[in-house]
């Protein structure tokens, strides 16, 4: 028998009303005439540099077509927990997803409390903005929730940036609603058939968060000066 989800009424005007949209390469959301970088573009350059050397190592063709593919993977499996959550009947028949979904059921079951799925929030002390996949309870305490999937088991090494992401969103939900929370969780799915449950402390993450923002303006402002000397 499926889980019920309990969700907590929050004051949702307190979230900002607008949609991402991509800037000089770059994706921003426009809330209230203020343009805030999405945390997993400022992320992204501190990839960059691997990513590169990644798509050169396998050619662009291939690379284009496994990021598309991990692309796609990814939201058809967010889909999946996403209407599982709201207790809706799954649209996606994809055996792909489906089993990334089933991987992940067992640590989903351990959420509960729901304040908010798939939303976008921001923070104008960071200034960065983002769509969190889910704030609720796990195991009883308030956390940040994100759903990863991957082709196979990774070392925490190598995602680190999903800890600075969920890190990110646990401070815009205390400066939007009063609250804080302390707790970070990563449920990473992987095609090899691995289930992967990170919990972890956000303070560990605060400083590095914020030289990752600081790294990302400093690059953003070296990539458009010709346009700003103009």
């Amino acid at each position: 028998m499926a889980k019920k989800f309990n969700f907590l009424d929050i004051d949702k005007n307190k979230l900002p009303k607008t949609v991402g949209k991509k800037i000089d390469g770059f994706r921003f959301y426009t809330i209230d005439g203020k343009a805030y970088p999405s945390i997993t573009t400022v992320l992204s350059i501190r990839s960059k540099e691997g990513i590169e050397k990644w798509r050169e190592s396998i050619g662009e063709k291939v690379a284009n077509w496994e990021m598309g593919r991990a692309a796609r993977r990814g939201k058809a499996t967010h889909t999946l927990v996403e209407q599982y959550i709201k207790n809706e009947t799954p649209s996606i028949r994809d055996v792909l997803p489906l089993g990334l979904f089933r991987l992940l059921k067992p640590y989903l079951d351990q959420i509960d409390n729901i304040h908010c799925l798939e939303t976008i929030m921001y923070s104008k002390k960071l200034t960065i903005a983002g769509q969190v996949d889910c704030i609720a309870e796990y195991n009883g305490k308030l956390s940040v929730i994100d759903f990863k999937t991957a082709n196979k088991e990774r070392k925490e090494d190598w995602i680190e940036n999903y800890f600075l992401q969920t890190t990110a969103y646990s401070i815009m939900y205390e400066e939007l609603f009063g609250k804080s929370i302390d707790q970070i969780v990563i449920l990473l799915a992987a095609e090899d058939g691995t289930v992967q449950s990170y919990v972890r402390e956000k303070k560990e993450y605060v400083d590095k968060l914020g030289t990752a923002i600081q790294d990302f303006y400093k690059y953003y402002e070296e990539q458009n000066k010709d346009k700003v000397s103009k």
